[in-house]
């Protein structure tokens, strides 16, 4: 049995779209996902499960050594797809370590793309004590990145709340603005829409016109989003969730990002204006999981909700 994220209510006279189904076919077009290393050891056959050229993002989590990303994006590599690693600021501890790591990944998995965090410590191990520091070094230009990823937090930061969210963001613009590199932002995973669009429209009213890439978290139990969501702290869309679990009692039913991406496929569409540009999957139920759930959308394997709020997704990706 599986279910929908929940949804905050809308205007009771929605109708879905005539091509709704294209709509969200639409929005999966160049997805990228997340793995660690460890979960990317796990699965030997990634390539044959993503399609070609896909962009797998590498994680680099607190206490990770360099050493294994760097291996994880060979393998990606290998296996035809394109690795986009974390480089964590505060888990490198100084300018000749970010060096090695940036050579080694140009070097051997023909890296040019890469996503800059400040990553999950609160104290920085060394000399970057977050995302801009180790951006204004020039070393990822110097080193041949191309395109690089800053965090967006729709729902804010645990470690950084406003206004030094805000001012963060605003720094991130600037560099943006200097930069020979493209720039793009990566949000936190979410299990609504509203929070993400009323963000961006802010944004948009800021002058930015930064790509937006939405992290969205594939299907999965929901005592594991919960788990993951406590890690985060995503914000009043876990709170969404936690009632929705709490009065379904369904913890190990798997639940599913429909809702959200009908959402997010209806704005798109309807916003020419819109910098969503990408949909950016979290594989917190497993890689095989959501990489059977995602071919089976865009296969059309699906049937639209009656509402059109959400859909079912059919065939043997569970």
């Amino acid at each position: 049995m599986s279910f929908s994220f929940a949804r905050a209510p809308l205007d009771p006279t929605f109708l879905p779209a005539p091509d709704a189904r294209r709509q969200i076919i639409d929005a999966l077009a160049d997805f990228s996902i997340e793995v660690t290393p460890a979960s990317a050891a796990k699965q030997t056959t990634l390539g044959a499960l993503l399609p070609r050229g896909t962009r797998v993002y590498v994680a680099f989590v607190p206490g990770e050594d360099h050493r294994s990303v760097v291996a994880t994006a060979r393998q990606i590599r290998a296996e035809g797809l394109t690795p986009v690693p974390h480089v964590p600021a505060r888990s490198i501890p100084d300018r000749a370590t970010l060096e090695v790591y940036l050579r080694q990944l140009t070097d051997e998995a023909g890296v040019e793309e890469v996503l800059v965090i400040g990553g999950g410590l609160d104290q920085p191990v060394g000399a970057f004590s977050g995302s801009l520091a180790l951006l204004e070094t020039g070393l990822l230009e110097a080193y041949g990145i191309r395109a690089i990823g800053l965090a967006g937090h729709p729902e804010g930061q645990r470690m950084l709340p406003a206004p030094g969210a805000a001012t963060t963001l605003e720094q991130k613009l600037g560099y943006a603005s200097r930069t020979s590199a493209e720039i793009h932002l990566v949000t936190q995973f979410l299990f609504e829409a509203e929070p993400l669009l009323a963000w961006e429209r802010a944004l948009r009213g800021h002058g930015s016109t930064l790509p937006i890439h939405v992290g969205v978290p594939g299907p999965a139990t929901v005592k594991t989003l919960l788990r993951y969501a406590r890690m985060c702290g995503v914000g009043n869309s876990m709170r969404m969730l936690t009632r929705q679990a709490g009065s379904l009692f369904k913890l190990a039913s798997v639940s599913a990002p429909d809702a959200l991406l009908t959402d997010l496929a209806d704005h798109r569409a309807s916003d020419p204006a819109s910098r969503i540009e990408r949909l950016h999957f979290y594989p917190f139920g497993g890689i095989a999981r959501l990489a059977g759930w995602l071919a089976a959308i865009q296969a059309g394997e699906f049937t639209l909700n009656d509402d059109g709020r959400g859909f079912t997704v059919h065939g043997a990706w569970d």
